[in-house]
């Protein structure tokens, strides 16, 4: 009875000790529980980020693929240009938005791909992705305008069909093919560069675009200067305009051109 007596005495002053342990260190209690207790231990899956290509990639038309594959005309490799001139764009743009030199590389050589595709000037499409969104392709205005070029996707859904619907909108290649292609009708029927521009922006409607126009030519010039292998200032501010820009509305899509000034035959493809 004595030895009982002095176990349970000792088990009890043990107790007692170990409870105030856990109580000054908690930590050493989980410790305790996960040994005593271990849960099962799940199956460790690799996850493996996608590669950039793949993000960047869109589904291509029929006719986009065997363009590719077609020989250069003197047109199509005037507005190519060199692989040397296309680093010097990508280089400078990277340097200016602060976007990645391989994720811009892939921008310029879709807008120059999509250039030859539709003929209109590469420097042309680069100049209004850089002030249209920065060259973020995830970019989206308060009124709907989304991703590189801004484009209006609920106005122009139909063009977005064969890329998938609407939701390509924000697919970098899809976005370029398809504002590219708005912009080149804008300044078909316009008959200008700047009423295309002037369009492009919703401000068909509009006595003044308020800038936006020379703000896109200002940069082509700059991007036209980069590509011809002279040295630009990459800090260049953007010159703004004194008033705000109109919105962006879907009456931008309805074509009323009023205003004639002379077109800019600096531009290739116009």
């Amino acid at each position: 009875m004595t030895t009982a007596q002095h176990t349970l005495t000792v088990f009890g002053i043990s107790a007692l000790a170990l409870i105030a342990l856990l109580m000054f260190r908690p930590d050493l209690g989980k410790q305790l529980t996960h040994s005593l207790f271990p849960l099962p231990m799940a199956e460790a899956q690799a996850v493996e980020a996608p590669a950039l290509s793949a993000l960047m990639e869109a589904p291509a038309s029929v006719q986009t693929a065997a363009a590719s594959e077609a020989p250069l005309t003197k047109e199509e490799k005037a507005l190519l240009g060199t692989q040397k001139q296309q680093q010097w764009v990508t280089n400078w743009l990277s340097k200016r938005y602060r976007v990645a030199n391989d994720a811009t590389n892939m921008l310029v050589s879709t807008a120059y791909l999509t250039a030859r595709e539709i003929k209109l000037d590469p420097l042309l499409i680069l100049a209004v992705m850089a002030i249209e969104s920065g060259l973020n392709p995830f970019a989206e205005s308060p009124v709907g305008a989304q991703g590189l070029m801004q484009v209006m996707s609920k106005v122009h859904h139909e063009r977005f069909q064969e890329m998938g619907g609407v939701q390509a909108a924000l697919n970098p290649v899809a976005n370029i093919r398809v504002g590219s292609l708005i912009l080149k009708d804008y300044v078909t029927r316009g008959g200008s560069v700047e009423a295309g521009l002037k369009t492009y922006v919703g401000a068909a409607n509009f006595a003044t675009d308020s800038g936006y126009g020379s703000r896109v030519l200002a940069e082509y010039r700059r991007l036209k200067q980069v590509s011809a292998g002279q040295r630009v200032p990459t800090s260049t501010p953007v010159m703004a305009s004194n008033t705000p820009a109109p919105a962006k509305a879907p009456a931008a899509e309805s074509g009323n051109i009023t205003i004639k000034i002379a077109p800019h035959n600096e531009i290739a493809g116009l």
